[in-house]
């Protein structure tokens, strides 16, 4: 489902190498399944997600979805995949705090569906995927009016609007406390399980790894199983 062979990530500073990140990583994940990617800050995990979620491009390697070259494509190809095939869950959130909950959720489905016919029907799976998440009750308030892990569950039903075939998740429950954190992996394990999506998780907490089917550390610029 998503192959990448052999990824560095090289920084420059004035044109000279300053940091290398990323030295060889080779990662396969096939459909359906959830991987967990754990090491300490600083060891590249946020690099390495957004190098497979085409945020960031490679020094060098591949990044294959689905047969496809993500980094051989122009940049309109590679913005409808983000769009539509991959979604995103950071640890900080990033609501706009002028839209509400529901417009929130909305925004990534919007641009790919701009019609108002679409809209009609788009508002009515964002409001029933709240609702599955527990926050019917919240559609119209704003973010300032949310607790941490009310705002990661908007994160992460933003993310899943779309129907990705991917979900790639930076350290979601890096700001909440313990018990947030695990219903948080929770609701990503079961939304995995339910639509047979795939899933990559990065984290420097291995507790939250128990719900993988594989584990990875990223280690000296490579991934070790």
């Amino acid at each position: 489902m998503l192959e990448a062979k052999n990824i560095h990530k090289v920084y420059y500073n004035n044109g000279k190498k300053s940091l290398t990140v990323l030295k060889g990583v080779d990662l396969n994940l096939e459909k359906g399944k959830f991987v967990a990617i754990v090491g300490p800050s600083g060891a590249g995990k946020s690099t390495l997600l957004h190098i497979l979620g085409g945020l960031d491009n490679p020094t060098r390697g591949e990044v294959i979805l689905e047969e496809e070259d993500i980094y051989n494509l122009n940049d309109a190809r590679l913005s409808e995949i983000r769009n539509k095939r991959i979604g995103f869950v950071f640890q900080f959130y990033y609501l706009l705090s002028e839209f509400t909950v529901l417009e929130n959720v909305l925004i990534p489905a919007l641009i790919s569906h701009p019609s108002l016919s679409s809209r009609r029907l788009l508002q009515k799976e964002a409001a029933e995927l709240l609702a599955k998440v527990g926050l019917s009750d919240r559609i119209t308030h704003f973010p300032a009016q949310l607790s941490g892990g009310e705002k990661q569950r908007v994160a992460i039903v933003r993310g899943l609007i779309n129907k990705p075939d991917l979900l790639l998740c930076d350290e979601p429950t890096g700001n909440l406390d313990s018990k947030c954190g695990e219903e948080i992996i929770s609701l990503i394990k079961k939304t995995n399980l339910e639509n047979q999506m795939s899933v990559i998780l990065v984290t420097h907490n291995i507790e939250l790894t128990k719900v993988a089917d594989r584990v990875y550390h990223l280690k000296d610029g490579v991934l070790v199983s």
